[in-house]
């Protein structure tokens, strides 16, 4: 039986897409998230992509549960 393998593209980090957002900010974020993928397998534009939606997410979450 015959498995599809996907292939996943390795590639540099792309600039961010969401305003106020930084490289730095997606970098870090990025590392804490796939800290144990790191040392065998670079990054892929889909870890980069998921790394900034959390990020992003996270950042929202952190805005609601502020009080003013």
């Amino acid at each position: 039986m015959k498995t599809k393998t996907r292939k996943l593209k390795i590639v540099e980090q792309p600039s961010p897409v969401t305003l106020g957002v930084t490289r730095d900010m997606v970098r870090e974020h990025a590392f804490r998230l796939y800290r144990d993928k790191l040392p065998q397998h670079p990054l892929t534009l889909e870890d980069w992509v998921l790394a900034e939606k959390d990020l992003v997410n996270s950042m929202e979450a952190e805005e609601v549960g502020v009080a003013v």
